[in-house]
Protein backbone atom coordinates (compact mmCIF):
# COMPACT_ATOMS: atom_id res chain seq x y z
CA UNK A 1 0.00 0.00 0.00
CA UNK A 2 1.09 3.18 -0.56
CA UNK A 3 1.24 5.76 2.03
CA UNK A 4 2.92 9.57 2.36
CA UNK A 5 6.65 9.18 2.72
CA UNK A 6 6.59 10.88 5.98
CA UNK A 7 4.33 8.97 8.00
CA UNK A 8 6.54 5.80 7.78
CA UNK A 9 8.16 5.16 10.97
CA UNK A 10 12.20 6.08 11.16
CA UNK A 11 12.44 2.15 11.56
CA UNK A 12 11.68 1.61 7.83
CA UNK A 13 14.01 0.06 5.54
CA UNK A 14 15.08 2.24 2.78
CA UNK A 15 16.72 1.07 -0.65
CA UNK A 16 18.69 3.57 -2.16
CA UNK A 17 19.13 3.46 -5.84
CA UNK A 18 21.65 6.01 -8.12
CA UNK A 19 21.04 6.87 -10.89
CA UNK A 20 24.59 7.55 -13.47
CA UNK A 21 22.79 10.38 -14.85
CA UNK A 22 20.01 13.22 -14.10
CA UNK A 23 16.35 12.49 -15.34
CA UNK A 24 14.44 14.85 -17.34
CA UNK A 25 10.83 15.95 -15.85
CA UNK A 26 9.37 14.19 -18.29
CA UNK A 27 11.16 10.73 -16.69
CA UNK A 28 10.52 11.48 -13.48
CA UNK A 29 7.13 12.17 -14.12
CA UNK A 30 7.19 8.69 -15.29
CA UNK A 31 8.73 7.15 -12.97
CA UNK A 32 6.88 8.68 -10.12
CA UNK A 33 3.84 7.01 -12.01
CA UNK A 34 5.67 3.56 -12.44
CA UNK A 35 6.86 3.70 -8.27
CA UNK A 36 3.06 4.62 -7.39
CA UNK A 37 1.85 2.02 -9.67
CA UNK A 38 4.48 -0.91 -8.72
CA UNK A 39 4.14 0.18 -4.49
CA UNK A 40 0.44 -0.36 -4.72
CA UNK A 41 0.42 -3.29 -5.90
CA UNK A 42 4.11 -4.45 -4.07
CA UNK A 43 3.15 -7.40 -1.81
CA UNK A 44 5.10 -10.48 0.59
CA UNK A 45 3.21 -13.31 0.61
CA UNK A 46 0.27 -12.01 -0.64
CA UNK A 47 0.11 -9.59 2.31
CA UNK A 48 0.34 -5.77 1.47
CA UNK A 49 3.45 -3.54 2.13
CA UNK A 50 3.19 -0.11 3.75
CA UNK A 51 5.66 1.50 1.38
CA UNK A 52 6.68 5.12 0.19
CA UNK A 53 9.43 6.35 -1.95
CA UNK A 54 11.24 9.27 -3.04
CA UNK A 55 13.01 10.61 -6.00
CA UNK A 56 15.63 13.33 -4.69
CA UNK A 57 18.07 15.19 -6.97
CA UNK A 58 16.60 14.10 -9.92
CA UNK A 59 19.07 11.04 -9.40
CA UNK A 60 18.17 8.80 -6.45
CA UNK A 61 14.94 6.87 -6.01
CA UNK A 62 14.79 6.09 -2.42
CA UNK A 63 11.87 3.20 -1.90
CA UNK A 64 11.08 2.65 1.99
CA UNK A 65 8.91 -0.06 4.06
CA UNK A 66 7.80 -0.07 6.78
CA UNK A 67 8.34 -3.86 8.28
CA UNK A 68 7.24 -3.63 11.30
CA UNK A 69 3.28 -4.32 9.63
CA UNK A 70 5.16 -6.82 7.18
CA UNK A 71 8.21 -7.44 6.10
CA UNK A 72 9.86 -7.47 2.71
CA UNK A 73 10.72 -11.42 1.86
CA UNK A 74 13.17 -13.24 -0.46
CA UNK A 75 10.49 -12.70 -3.80
CA UNK A 76 9.40 -9.28 -2.75
CA UNK A 77 13.03 -8.03 -2.60
CA UNK A 78 13.15 -9.68 -5.89
CA UNK A 79 10.22 -7.92 -7.44
CA UNK A 80 11.57 -4.33 -6.17
CA UNK A 81 14.78 -5.32 -7.79
CA UNK A 82 13.02 -6.37 -11.21
CA UNK A 83 11.52 -3.46 -11.30
CA UNK A 84 14.36 -1.25 -11.25
CA UNK A 85 16.11 -3.49 -13.83
CA UNK A 86 12.91 -2.48 -15.61
CA UNK A 87 13.64 0.88 -15.13
CA UNK A 88 17.32 0.87 -16.39
CA UNK A 89 16.28 -0.75 -19.82
CA UNK A 90 13.57 1.55 -20.51
CA UNK A 91 15.29 4.79 -19.95
CA UNK A 92 18.88 3.74 -20.64
CA UNK A 93 20.05 4.47 -17.11
CA UNK A 94 22.47 2.42 -14.42
CA UNK A 95 20.37 2.24 -11.02
CA UNK A 96 22.28 -0.94 -9.49
CA UNK A 97 26.09 -0.40 -9.85
CA UNK A 98 27.19 0.18 -6.24
CA UNK A 99 30.82 0.88 -7.58
CA UNK A 100 29.93 4.58 -8.11
CA UNK A 101 30.20 7.87 -5.79
CA UNK A 102 27.58 10.84 -6.11
CA UNK A 103 28.92 13.71 -4.86
CA UNK A 104 28.17 17.35 -4.42
CA UNK A 105 29.96 20.22 -6.07
CA UNK A 106 27.99 23.17 -4.98
CA UNK A 107 24.68 22.94 -6.46
CA UNK A 108 25.41 19.85 -8.80
CA UNK A 109 25.43 16.62 -8.27
CA UNK A 110 28.57 15.07 -9.75
CA UNK A 111 28.70 11.18 -10.25
CA UNK A 112 32.14 9.25 -10.82
CA UNK A 113 33.26 5.55 -10.44
CA UNK A 114 34.61 4.70 -7.62
CA UNK A 115 38.55 4.79 -8.66
CA UNK A 116 37.64 7.65 -10.26
CA UNK A 117 36.80 9.45 -7.21
CA UNK A 118 39.27 7.58 -5.22
CA UNK A 119 42.32 9.27 -7.45
CA UNK A 120 40.58 12.57 -6.94
CA UNK A 121 40.77 12.08 -3.30
CA UNK A 122 44.26 11.10 -3.69
CA UNK A 123 44.95 14.60 -5.93
CA UNK A 124 42.90 16.61 -3.04
CA UNK A 125 40.26 17.28 -5.71
CA UNK A 126 37.94 16.33 -3.18
CA UNK A 127 38.31 16.75 0.57
CA UNK A 128 36.38 15.47 4.15
CA UNK A 129 33.76 18.63 3.81
CA UNK A 130 32.90 17.24 0.32
CA UNK A 131 29.22 16.25 0.63
CA UNK A 132 28.87 12.59 -0.72
CA UNK A 133 25.74 10.39 -0.37
CA UNK A 134 26.13 7.35 1.66
CA UNK A 135 23.95 5.11 -0.01
CA UNK A 136 24.91 2.35 2.39
CA UNK A 137 21.95 3.42 4.97
CA UNK A 138 19.51 0.78 5.92
CA UNK A 139 16.76 2.95 7.58
CA UNK A 140 14.54 6.30 6.98
CA UNK A 141 16.62 7.76 10.30
CA UNK A 142 19.66 6.70 8.86
CA UNK A 143 18.54 8.20 5.66
CA UNK A 144 17.45 11.53 7.35
CA UNK A 145 20.80 12.26 8.93
CA UNK A 146 23.33 10.11 7.63
CA UNK A 147 22.84 9.86 3.57
CA UNK A 148 23.76 13.38 3.13
CA UNK A 149 27.30 13.96 4.61
CA UNK A 150 30.86 15.21 4.53
CA UNK A 151 32.83 12.89 3.03
CA UNK A 152 34.75 12.61 6.29
CA UNK A 153 32.03 11.24 8.34
CA UNK A 154 30.97 8.57 5.98
CA UNK A 155 32.76 5.21 4.87
CA UNK A 156 34.21 7.72 1.42
CA UNK A 157 36.47 8.77 4.29
CA UNK A 158 38.70 5.73 3.35
CA UNK A 159 39.94 7.60 0.68
CA UNK A 160 41.05 10.86 2.41
CA UNK A 161 43.80 8.97 4.12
Amino acid sequence: MLVPFESLPETSKVWIYQANRSFSDQEIQEITSKLENFITQWTAHGSTLNASFEIRYKRFIILALDQKINAASGCSIDASVHFIQQLEKEYGVDLLDKMNVSYKQGEFIAYKQLNDFRKMAKEKAVSPKTIVFNNLVNTKAEYLSDWEVPASESWHNRFLK
